[in-house]
């Protein structure tokens, strides 16, 4: 699969000064899409969906990734990391583009927030679409049972240990075919992960939402893989389970990637959802 270059890069200030790193494309007058990475060390948006960002755009779309603070080329603050703190980042940083009703992607940590803005601003996001949500059991659980996150936080990220061959090693986690974690990947992940503060793991906090899911009135578009070793798929029956208007896409050869191991499928369904569900 070719690999898509990045599209130029552009900053703006959100939260008294933090820098957030963003891309965009597609036509400006288009219906806004941010798209919401999730977490890992060295993730960033735009390696989150690459595969994913042409497709809307070509659709009409006006695509927005940013790295969300604390994760790519955005900054890392040292501070406590829970959903209020990026659901006021992100806030933000659509107020400053002036996005009054936009459409939300968000994978893993992304739909955890994903969900807690369309809580928070529910006339503003007019659509979700989730891949392998974040948010939906106890924390606990995600650290006790969910063999990609124990891998994840087994050694921190500024430990000498956290070599690029270890980064590999929870990476291929992330996905069923592990042909999708190519040496460009690692080597982009682990130059974002050597600038990493640790305290994006150690003081994440990102509460269950499980019964807050019946708040969430807007259509709802869901992936998930059935081998994600970083969410379980109980969370895919939540979200049809609760959500007034949800449906979801479940895959039997997939990881916690949906939208890169199955990018054409992804980008398919997701155009044929957003025109389903007009503004």
């Amino acid at each position: 699969m070719t690999i898509p270059a990045k599209p130029p890069c552009h900053t703006l200030q959100v939260c008294d000064g933090i820098t957030i790193s963003y891309c965009e494309l597609g036509p400006q007058q288009g219906h806004p899409v941010l798209f919401l990475q999730g977490s890992g060390p060295g993730a960033s948006g735009w390696s989150n969906f690459r595969y994913n960002a042409q497709a809307f755009a070509q659709g009409g779309y006006r695509v927005i990734i940013p790295d969300l603070p604390g994760f790519g080329d955005s900054d890392k603050p040292d501070t406590d990391y829970t959903l209020d703190f990026f659901v006021q980042c992100v806030t933000e940083f659509a107020d400053q583009l002036d996005l009054q009703q936009f459409a939300l992607v968000g994978n893993s940590l992304g739909g955890a927030i994903s969900i807690g803005l369309a809580l928070a601003h529910p006339t503003r996001i007019s659509h979700l679409i989730l891949m392998g949500c974040g948010g939906l059991e106890d924390q606990i659980t995600y650290f006790q049972t969910m063999p990609g996150i124990q891998a994840m936080t087994k050694i921190p990220l500024d430990s000498p240990e956290f070599t690029p061959a270890y980064l590999k090693q929870v990476l291929q986690l992330i996905v069923h075919d592990p042909r999708f974690i190519t040496d460009e990947l690692i080597e982009e992940r682990f130059r974002i992960l050597e600038t990493q503060n640790s305290s994006v793991f150690k003081r994440m906090v990102i509460p269950n939402l499980t019964d807050r899911l019946s708040d969430v009135k807007q259509p709802v578009l869901g992936f998930w893989g059935g081998q994600d070793n970083f969410c379980p798929i109980t969370g895919a029956e939540k979200i049809v389970r609760y959500c007034p208007n949800a449906q979801m896409i479940t895959l039997s050869q997939c990881g916690h990637w949906a939208m890169i191991e199955h990018a054409d499928l992804f980008n398919q369904r997701s155009l044929e959802f957003l025109e389903a569900n007009p503004v």
